[in-house]
């Protein structure tokens, strides 16, 4: 395919591709008698994911990051276009409730709804994986630590799946998103109740890992903060050692877009590092410092372990009935419905 007719195809310009070949985005094969380029449909797709992420403000030195891998599949690219589309969905929703809320507010407060608005903007595009969960997927499974370690993260981790499993009651025919699924270990024990298992993970190998493990989850790039689902889509959502990888001022607009995407009298499952509250952390830590158990105290502050009672407030606030239940000093597990009558009960 030529260099017109794939502008024509794409409905930009012969310029444009030209731009990204010299950036070293794109690379046709060039014809040694003439110098014409020549396109394949994997050249096409390649491009065609490129224009979609320049659409939505990424830069393009941040777009050779993502798309890194030259020989990444079709499937790959469009599942980055997806990812790509819906956080500018996401993002014109911001603005359109934000407008709403401009019209139904006094002048004064409305400086204050814009810059909620360009913080909101800013936290959803400034997502970033710091343990570069790509160079992990390989040998995770493997690497789960379970025994011999002063500090074991991954203390009582079957049991907390386990539990999980049974606690999320979907029925046949029924939809569950896994967030932050890495391998799967979480959402494939619903596949047995005959559950369409979405699986959403912001780490392409992860991705791809889980899906030869699992080849009947349909697997999809996103994040926490923009997840790749119209609203009100799936029947539950449970996600497991995936919450402590945002901070703490993002948690609650996490459990805002888990709530989106979810059906009316949805069930939601957090399986995560916690602490029960502020003083709750302050003991534990306390209690590793009189022990001089360095590994402990650095891995906590490596990570955002979320404050239970800060998820608790907000599940009681959205009308949500919660159940929790604790595995140990740091594990917990958070089981939401929303209801009319919420409440909450602990064991």
């Amino acid at each position: 395919m030529q260099i017109k007719e794939v502008a024509k195809r794409l409905n930009t310009t012969p310029r444009t591709i030209r731009f990204y070949e010299e950036k070293g985005l794109i690379s046709p094969v060039k014809a040694t008698e003439n110098d014409y380029r020549s396109f394949t449909e994997h050249d096409v797709m390649r491009l065609s994911t490129i224009l979609a992420l320049r659409e939505i403000g990424v830069p393009v030195k941040d777009i050779r990051k993502i798309l890194e891998n030259p020989d990444m599949s079709m499937l790959q690219y469009l599942n980055v276009q997806r990812s790509a589309l819906f956080e500018k969905w996401i993002e014109m929703k911001d603005m359109i409730e934000t407008i709403d809320n401009m019209l139904e507010t006094d002048d004064g407060n409305i400086y204050a709804l814009s810059q909620h608005l360009k913080a909101m903007k800013s936290i959803r595009k400034g997502w970033n994986d710091k343990w570069n969960f790509d160079h992990q997927a390989a040998d995770y499974d493997q690497n789960i630590k379970m025994h011999g370690y002063r500090f074991n993260v991954h203390q009582d981790y079957e049991r907390a799946l386990a539990k999980a499993a049974k606690t999320v009651q979907l029925k046949h025919g029924g939809s569950c998103l896994d967030i932050g699924i890495g391998t799967g270990n979480l959402g494939s024990r619903f596949l047995q109740h005959g559950v369409h298992v979405i699986g959403v993970d912001q780490s392409e190998e992860m991705l791809k890992k889980c899906s030869e493990k699992y080849p009947e989850i349909e697997t999809r790039k996103g994040h926490f903060l923009a997840l790749p689902l119209l609203d009100n889509q799936v029947d539950g959502v449970v996600t497991s050692y995936a919450l402590h990888h945002i901070p703490d001022e993002e948690k609650l607009l996490a459990l805002a877009e888990m709530d989106r995407v979810m059906k009316d009298n949805g069930q939601l499952c957090i399986i995560d590092l916690m602490f029960l509250n502020k003083q709750h952390r302050e003991q534990v830590i306390n209690a590793f410092h009189l022990t001089e158990n360095s590994e402990a105290i650095g891995a906590i502050e490596d990570e955002f372990y979320a404050d239970r009672s800060k998820l608790l407030d907000w599940f009681q606030m959205n009308n949500y009935c919660v159940e929790t239940y604790q595995f140990n000093n740091i594990l917990s597990m958070v089981y939401a419905v929303k209801d009319k009558e919420n409440k909450i009960d602990s064991e």
